[in-house]
């Protein structure tokens, strides 16, 4: 069977090869790929699809699911996400296969298993992806200020006064203009889904910046960017490669 990876999380993508190799060792890795755009690249020189797609629902470029409007997809799609339980049950209603981040081994087994039965059916259910990428596409109006948690105190912080939004060892934290950081309860996924795109970019895995407070842009070694922001000192603000083309149009506006 031929497998398709679409994950723009390169660690997690290796370690689901890695798994893949483990678990279903019969199984050839046909693409591994990192954005919308370049799966609807494969898929116009690939028609005959793959057996099996896993695929992230928020890639560096958009949504997995704006794939599917694009472009004709063939094979059974096992979505891998890190979602709360509100986008499981979303799953659950449009009978779509998911796994959890961080992946299981034995949850992985079973989605190969299921994937092996499936191709002996003839008669594959539909699924609407559409209406799939509508549900987890970002809505309007955006927030307008976000409350973190100080002790016993409940703090407001409106949107113009965040300089950054960062993840590190698990833990998401929330930098304003005078630079103090709050630990905020969402992940970064749910975070850039709640931030109006035009005012706010996500520079890489971990980091999701302010327009309004980058103050220079910067070429640094092998080509990459990195920003320096007006109220923060932090010096490992880097734009990931895959992101930098899309990064640069978003600062001139486009």
């Amino acid at each position: 069977m031929n497998v398709l990876i679409i994950e723009d999380e390169i660690p997690s993508r290796l370690n689901l090869q890695r798994a893949i190799g483990t678990i279903a060792p019969d199984m050839n890795i046909v693409g591994s790929i990192g954005s919308v755009a370049e799966a609807v690249e494969w898929f116009g020189s690939h028609p005959e699809g793959a057996d099996l797609i896993f695929m992230d629902v928020q890639l560096s470029d958009g949504l997995g699911f704006d794939i599917f409007k694009k472009v004709a997809v063939k094979g059974h799609v096992v979505v891998t996400t890190a979602y709360d339980n509100y986008a499981l049950d979303a799953f659950k209603i449009h009978s779509i296969d998911y796994l959890l981040k961080p992946l299981d081994k034995e949850a992985l087994a079973g989605a190969i298993d299921h994937c092996r039965t499936l191709s002996q059916s003839s008669t594959p259910t539909p699924i609407d992806y559409n209406a799939l990428a509508e549900l987890f596409a970002p809505k309007t109006p955006y927030k307008d200020r976000f409350l973190v948690k100080l002790g016993d105190k409940i703090i407001l912080i409106k949107v113009e006064n965040i300089v950054l939004f960062y993840s590190e060892n698990k833990t998401t934290y929330l930098v304003t203009n005078e630079n103090r950081e709050y630990i905020i309860d969402d992940s970064l996924d749910a975070i850039e889904c709640k931030l109006d795109p035009k005012h706010f970019f996500r520079i890489g895995r971990s980091y999701i910046v302010a327009l309004e407070q980058i103050q220079v842009v910067t070429k640094h070694f092998g080509s990459r960017l990195k920003v320096q922001l007006r109220s923060s000192h932090r010096d490992d603000l880097f734009v990931s490669r895959a992101r930098s083309t899309e990064f640069l149009e978003w600062l001139n506006g486009n």
